[in-house]
């Protein structure tokens, strides 16, 4: 028997209005680590969720425990786009597929399917040429690609490097698992044909916390989460895209942010310590549910949140103040409604 979903006695996290009255509203939980302690809960934290793409970065670390990125050699780019979910853009295919070729491998090797790019002139331009989706547009990519060179260092059938039961495979489970603080994961299908990991959301927030702050973890994994984050912060349009949110997020704090979607309302974002200031001394790990799914209900919620636990300073950066209070409109581009955050944080 699957696992049913969590009870609809989850909070509402963020409200919609339309015209002064609010509409609809998005219900969820969240959960904050503080290093490896619980420092905020909002819903029922403990609850499973399916983490989705959220977790490609803990995926990716038994490739840096193998010393795959320094015997490949690759880029800050190709490190990005192993934990991307990207736009499918020129930039992003031609990394991606720089990042199949160091180790000879073939774009029909790739288990994800074929979908058309997600940035609207890319996808024109392969509509206008005549082109057709392939597996290089896929958002998951970089990620599979990642698993292929992992399999193949673990002797694995590349045929069969999705199988959760291969090697290679069994690696990243055991990675998930340690970053998360949990026990064996259940594992079920992704979107792109990979596996995916049900955890606790508190869980999540914790491999989060261990992504940001590494210290306490083996020398070599340690070395790979500042490996991901650092590369990460000087290449973020190739860990998403131009105008979106893990890009805007990443920008705020380079280096020291690592922030990532997944598909169904999930989200997660991992915060490093700053020496130069008090506050979050220790770095953060945040994970947040939308129960319906859908990513406007996040995005005010956790722009608000990072606002409350002092990460940005002063307020909120310009270029996330879009996403702090979304802005609604009509067909005739006027204002109608806003998206925001509905937490009192005094209270939670």
């Amino acid at each position: 028997m699957k696992p049913s979903p969590s009870s609809p006695v989850d909070p509402i996290l963020a409200t919609v209005s339309r015209s002064g009255r609010v509409e609809s509203w998005h219900c969820g939980a969240l959960a904050v680590h503080h290093d490896d302690e619980l420092l905020l809960a909002v819903g029922d934290v403990g609850a499973g969720v399916y983490a989705r793409s959220a977790t490609k970065p803990l995926q990716a670390l038994p490739f840096f425990d193998r010393g795959l990125d320094r015997s490949l050699a690759l880029s800050d780019g190709e490190i990005a786009v192993l934990c991307a979910s990207h736009e499918g853009t020129e930039a992003h295919v031609a990394t991606v597929r720089q990042f199949l070729a160091r180790g000879g491998l073939r774009e029909e090797q790739l288990g994800c399917g074929p979908h058309a790019p997600y940035d609207a002139a890319s996808r024109r331009a392969l509509l206008l040429a005549g082109g057709k989706p392939l597996r290089v547009h896929n958002n998951c990519w970089g990620k599979h690609t990642g698993f292929l060179h992992l399999a193949a260092a673990c002797g694995d059938d590349l045929a069969h490097y999705l199988d959760p039961g291969c090697r290679s495979q069994r690696e990243v489970a055991a990675a998930v698992a340690a970053m998360a603080g949990t026990g064996p994961l259940d594992v079920g299908v992704d979107g792109c044909g990979a596996p995916t990991f049900w955890l606790p959301l508190r869980a999540l927030a914790r491999g989060f916390a261990r992504l940001a702050n590494p210290n306490g973890q083996p020398s070599v994994r340690a070395t790979a989460c500042r490996t991901i984050l650092h590369a990460v912060g000087r290449e973020p349009v190739l860990l998403a895209g131009e105008g979106r949110f893990c890009t805007a997020l990443v920008r705020t704090l380079p280096g020291r942010m690592f922030a990532k979607n997944g598909a169904e309302g999930v989200y997660a974002i991992g915060v490093a310590p700053d020496p130069s200031r008090r506050a979050c001394p220790g770095g953060l790990g945040i994970a947040i549910k939308i129960r319906d799914g859908n990513e406007r209900g996040y995005q005010p919620v956790l722009v608000d949140l990072l606002l409350h636990l002092g990460v940005f300073g002063d307020g909120v950066p310009d270029a996330l103040r879009p996403w702090h209070v979304l802005p609604l409109s009509n067909t005739r581009r006027e204002p109608i409604g806003e998206v925001r955050c509905a937490i009192d944080w005094s209270r939670a």
